[in-house]
């Protein structure tokens, strides 16, 4: 029946979906999980042996790290410090000399010793659902085995003496605690009479404003070029989603978005796009991000790198055009840092107010950004108003349905009027049944004359593809729907559903392997799935009939992995359009076949005589 070759249609076209998932998804998520792994050993393995570092002794994290390479003679100094690599978190900060950071929405510290900012812990967000679970530590000393920092500092030659770079030690001036309230300002004055004058300021949410006022003593000119740098120990754990870009990345020059993996840049060592005048750049992870923003007054040579000399590390830096300071006079080069989670209005807003260039792609939407971030917007309206994320996804669901519901209107009416013209086409098969080619011009001339569309039927699976992949996007990115819970059972709307039928969702006291996780709202769907396909006649052929029966069952096994939002919404959607499709059969006269169909699964088949 040629309804049922469209139906089969768009069967072919979501089991193709399922199968790139698990080809580009799960399969390079266990070799990512593996990966990791052996990274992780190896990084153990490294830092068991290290030892202090002797006085004069460049670091792991010294000064080829710089941008420009090598430090030039007499420049700046290595990044030394007191405590080994692989440290523990509490002698790490206790290694240095440190300024409190409080705002309300993170705590931690700034280093004295290279004024680095890396102790940031976020208040707003925890490690898992439970309200007793840790809070998100961002940032970590460069001596623990995953540091993470951010560094401003300067590159000249021997003639300006040293300057300010890893291992400078700043003296604070006044206020020792920095708040949102009161910045903290840290003095340095080198040995050829330059002095720097540090003002780091912080706003109640995630920036950073690091303002150095430079005043030269020294009688002469000078020429020194401003670099800053986000660096990271050893090679964090990712998620390995083709559709989520975790690592290095930034906006700058022509270039536009650099997106760069960490095992692309462990091949190439570097990439060094061209130079810039604006634009940002940083290490992002799923939900959390750092990220600087040069001063626009110098050109700026960006550059991602990887190094692996005594330990794993990843950068993101630039080194600003040389900044010439006339004897007695001062200037003064203000960078951003944004450390913090990736809200989608704050980043907007960050955009917006400091006029970052497109800042907002911090926030990975994908090349459907265009489908992609109107719909969270969507979403996140409906939540303010409704105040629950899941009943947001449901009432998103209803408003893409009336979107759509004239050409899915349209569709349905074709696939009612398929059935009523199946005794025509029988009639046809059976006429031309010797020749193929007076049945397709028959049937062409029946679909002409009854205004019927044959592949009318595959447009409401093929219109649901794009949204559920936005709304896919929006659960699996966006940290506003992190920990969302929706009721009961369901406490994180952008994890897949934890109970499963094989304990009997939890009474049975043992867990069950993750590939039998089949949850409530799993099996929802896979009942409105299997309803909905019973709304269509059972196809006589018994390969096709087979596929018929089990295809919500394959479903239900593999949406079983996907985030519970998601398959709320995929439940949502057939419930919806089983009521749509049977309203509008029935008022075309349609047979519903969804009632015969059930009984047929009851009814004991008649047995075949014997020969």
């Amino acid at each position: 029946m040629e309804n049922n070759r469209n139906f089969f249609i768009t069967i072919a076209l979501s089991v193709l979906i399922l199968v790139l998932w698990q080809v580009f998804y799960m399969n390079p998520r266990i070799e990512a999980q593996r990966e990791a792994a052996r990274i992780e050993a190896e990084q153990q393995e490294q830092a068991q042996p290290t030892a202090t570092p002797q006085p004069g002794q460049q670091t792991a994290a010294g000064n080829a790290d710089l941008p420009g390479g090598e430090a030039p003679s007499g420049g700046v100094p290595g990044a030394g410090g007191a405590v080994a690599a692989g440290s523990s978190r509490a002698d790490a900060l206790a290694a240095s000399g440190r300024v409190a950071i409080d705002t309300p929405r993170i705590s931690g510290s700034l280093s004295l010793t290279g004024a680095r900012i890396d102790d940031l812990i976020l208040k707003d967000y925890r490690t898992t659902v439970e309200r007793n679970s840790p809070n998100i530590e961002l940032l970590n000393p460069a001596s623990m085995a995953d540091g993470y920092y951010a560094e401003v500092g300067y590159i000249g030659n021997e003639s300006v003496g040293s300057l300010p770079g890893p291992d400078t030690v700043w003296t604070v001036e006044g206020q020792p605690t920095l708040t949102p309230e009161a910045p903290v300002t840290l003095t340095y004055t080198n040995d050829r009479g330059l002095t720097f004058a540090r003002t780091i300021a912080v706003d109640n949410n995630y920036l950073f404003t690091v303002s150095d006022t430079v005043t030269n003593e020294s009688g002469d000119a000078v020429s020194l070029s401003n670099y800053g740098r986000v660096a990271r120990i050893g090679t964090p754990k990712t998620a390995g989603f083709f559709i989520l870009h975790e690592g290095l990345i930034g906006v700058t020059g022509e270039e536009g978005l650099q997106e760069i993996k960490y095992s692309n840049l462990v091949d190439d060592r570097q990439i060094v796009p061209g130079k810039s005048q604006d634009g940002w750049l940083g290490i992002t992870d799923k939900y959390w991000a750092v990220a600087m923003v040069p001063s626009g007054a110098q050109p700026f040579q960006p550059r991602y790198a990887y190094f692996d000399d005594g330990r794993i590390r990843f950068q993101a830096d630039y080194l600003t055009d040389p900044l010439v300071v006339q004897p007695g006079q001062s200037q003064t080069v203000e960078t951003l840092v944004f450390a913090g989670a990736k809200e989608t209005g704050l980043i907007d807003a960050y955009e917006e107010d400091r006029q970052i260039r497109q800042f907002d792609l911090l926030i990975d939407w994908g090349w459907f950004y265009f489908i992609t971030k109107p719909m969270f917007y969507l979403i996140d309206w409906l939540f303010r108003v409704l105040g629950n994320f899941g009943l947001a996804i449901l009432a998103t669901t209803v408003i893409v349905k009336a979107i759509f519901f004239p050409l899915a209107n349209k569709s349905y009416k074709s696939m009612a009027n398929m059935k009523k013209m199946q005794p025509k086409m029988l009639e046809i098969r059976e006429k031309y049944a010797d020749d193929r080619m007076k049945q397709q011009q028959a049937m062409m001339e029946l679909y002409k004359t009854e205004k019927i569309n044959p592949i009318a039927g595959c447009w409401p699976v093929l219109i649901q593809i794009p949204v559920f992949f936005a709304l896919y996007k929006v659960l699996y990115v966006t940290i506003e729907m992190r920990h969302a819970p929706f009721f009961g059972w369901i406490r994180d709307l952008s994890a897949p559903d934890p109970t499963s039928v094989f304990n009997l969702f939890g009474l049975l006291p043992y867990d069950v392997p993750s590939f039998l996780m089949i949850g409530v709202w799993p099996l929802i769907m896979g009942v409105t799935m299997f309803l909905q396909m019973r709304m269509n006649p059972t196809p006589p052929d018994p390969t096709q009939a087979m596929i018929f029966n089990w295809m919500p069952v394959v479903f239900t096994f593999m949406l079983a992995t996907f985030p519970a939002g998601l398959v709320i919404y995929w439940a949502w959607n057939n419930t919806l359009s089983i009521i749509q499709q049977g309203v509008i059969m029935k008022r075309q006269g349609a047979k519903i076949e969804l009632w015969d169909n059930l009984m047929g699964l009851f009814r004991k088949k008649p047995s075949q005589p014997a020969e």
